[in-house]
């Protein structure tokens, strides 16, 4: 790389900041259940990125900078799972992702509760999801961030989407009743 190269890749770096901090920072932050560790994952993407030449990922960089994430995030949750479980003060601090103070106390109970479903879900359905709807990324880049087929992307997405219906639909009857 030339001298001249260097701001432009610098100022690269910056838009790719900030475009793709905030989700991956909300991916991170669903798999590894912890704001600071998730921080970590993403700031170690980053880094990695700064070692990488634009013109290689620019065809694929947000599928490249979920892999680098995913993959980061997973060795931490494995790393830690080696040396403590999962404990409640955990789970509840996963519940306070990112609160929206511009939504309604309905929609915000609505949302928690679709939060809430969402959680309850497998996990492998959690992601998929996540990177579909929260991301917009395709089937075929989540299969390629996932390493599972597409098809099979697809039918974790379906059956993912089909248990939170029932599930809304059985708030919903339960709210009416109230």
């Amino acid at each position: 790389m030339q001298d001249g190269d260097e701001p432009n890749r610098a100022e690269w770096i910056r838009l790719v900041l900030a475009q793709q901090q905030g989700p991956l920072l909300r991916y991170a932050a669903r798999i590894t259940g912890d704001i600071e560790r998730a921080r970590d994952v993403v700031q170690d993407t980053f880094l990695r990125l700064c070692r990488e030449r634009p013109e290689r990922l620019n065809s694929h960089l947000t599928e490249w900078l979920f892999t680098v994430c995913r993959n980061r995030a997973l060795d931490v949750v494995r790393k830690e799972s080696r040396t403590r479980t999962l404990t409640e003060i955990d789970l509840s601090s996963r519940q306070s992702d990112e609160p929206s103070p511009a939504l309604t106390a309905e929609r915000r109970e609505t949302t928690g509760e679709l939060l809430q479903a969402i959680d309850d879900l497998p996990a492998n359905q959690q992601e998929v999801i996540q990177l579909k709807f929260q991301n917009d990324l395709s089937y075929r880049e989540i299969s390629r961030i996932t390493n599972l087929s597409v098809s099979n992307v697809g039918f974790l997405i379906h059956t993912g989407i089909k248990t939170l219906r029932q599930r809304v639909r059985a708030l919903e009857g339960v709210s009416h009743e109230d």
